[in-house]
């Protein structure tokens, strides 16, 4: 229901991390105007400035402070996703400028959040009260978002659409702060992630992507990941679709011939392998050696041909050696990758490896880094070549 009195209340999202922030930020846009407020391309001109943020390095954290503290209580300020949910109320404690404070499972409440504060403004504080938390809302609780959030109709793009499968992750990859921020594994019903994408076939779009934190993991009442791609490449006007992101222990050869079979399906894989050393991968609590991978590519090069593989290497994560470092720039020779991410190990709170001891200094980290990503670029040129 349309709110009138805030018909005028103009609002500016700057999304940081990985498309599961930018749909959430889609979701965050279309909860917003259905409340009757206007979206704006320019924080310049916004009242409301939220950051829907990422936690999955530490220099992606720092860069949202730095421009949180750039506003100077110049416009209601809402730190939103991952961040808010490690944060939680002690980011007012950071930066007392941050009005509100809200984990990616509460984002359904953001609307409600800026009437109570603007009906909040200006009140006297009760008796108590601390003057840094007057006005101040954290949601940060949340377990299950609601389904309805997804069905707004907002898209930033009018030809392509992010459709999320699954939210949160139960891996608990070592040095991954996901399943702490966006809890565990969920996988969303079938008939509503077919109902998306239909909506937004309908809407124009001809383009999909599907998301999760690891999408080949999904199952719905016995459909499968595979199957699941089955039902979406059977639906009228879809012309292209693709998937993001795929974890190397729930990867099958059902899903190679799938990608190889259907035809609207893109034949891409990015499949993160992260290290070539097998103690190291174990640290990682990965669930998979460096034989099992390369077996794993070795197949789908097989039944994709002419496929595209991608993935992410971490260099410097804490106790690595000389020797695993090259073991690592020697997969990257083995597996070819098209192309590949590479990440400097950055210690997350909460995480089993930020209790391991970051022996490495950043001079260091930073040698092995460019190294690896000489040798990726050679590689990726090669490829293109």
């Amino acid at each position: 229901m349309i709110n009138k009195a805030f018909t005028n209340k103009k609002v500016f999202i700057k999304t940081f991390g990985c498309q599961m922030n930018v749909r959430d930020s889609e979701v965050i846009c279309g909860l917003l105007k259905k409340a009757g407020y206007q979206i704006c391309d320019s924080d310049k001109e916004a009242d409301v400035v939220i950051f829907n943020t990422c936690s999955v390095r530490q220099h992606a954290e720092d860069r949202v402070w730095s421009l949180i503290g750039s506003y100077k209580g110049s416009k209601i300020i809402g730190l939103v996703g991952c961040m808010a949910q490690n944060h939680k109320q002690q980011a007012f404690c950071r930066d007392p400028s941050i009005s509100f404070v809200v984990g990616p499972q509460d984002i359904d409440k953001i609307p409600h959040i800026l009437l109570r504060l603007s009906r909040n403004k200006g009140q006297p504080l009760k008796s108590g009260d601390s003057p840094l938390f007057q006005s101040k809302i954290w949601e940060t609780d949340g377990q299950v978002r609601p389904e309805e959030i997804y069905h707004t109709g907002f898209l930033q793009d009018k030809e392509h659409a992010y459709v999320v499968i699954s939210e949160g992750c139960s891996n608990f990859c070592s040095y991954c702060v996901v399943p702490y921020v966006r809890g565990p594994l969920r996988h969303r019903k079938l008939k509503d992630i077919l109902r998306e994408v239909q909506d937004a076939l309908a809407g124009g779009v001809t383009k999909v992507t599907l998301l999760g934190q690891n999408v080949n993991a999904y199952c719905d009442d016995g459909v499968n990941f595979a199957k699941l791609l089955e039902k979406v490449n059977g639906l009228a006007g879809l012309q292209s679709f693709d998937f993001f992101t795929s974890h190397p222990k729930d990867t099958s050869l059902e899903l190679f011939k799938a990608i190889g079979g259907l035809d609207k399906l893109t034949k891409t894989l990015h499949l993160p392998v992260q290290s070539g050393s097998d103690r190291i991968l174990k640290l990682m609590n990965r669930g998979y050696s460096v034989k099992d991978y390369l077996v794993l590519i070795d197949s789908y090069r097989k039944i994709v041909k002419g496929g595209i593989l991608t993935s992410d290497i971490i260099v410097g994560f804490p106790t690595e050696t000389d020797e695993e470092f090259e073991q690592s720039c020697g997969l990257l020779k083995k597996a070819g990758f098209n192309a590949a991410y590479i990440f400097k190990y950055s210690p997350r709170p909460n995480t089993q490896a930020a209790g391991l001891s970051d022996s490495l200094t950043m001079e260091e980290k930073e040698g092995r880094h460019k190294k690896i990503l000489d040798l990726q670029r050679g590689i990726s040129n090669k490829l293109k070549g």
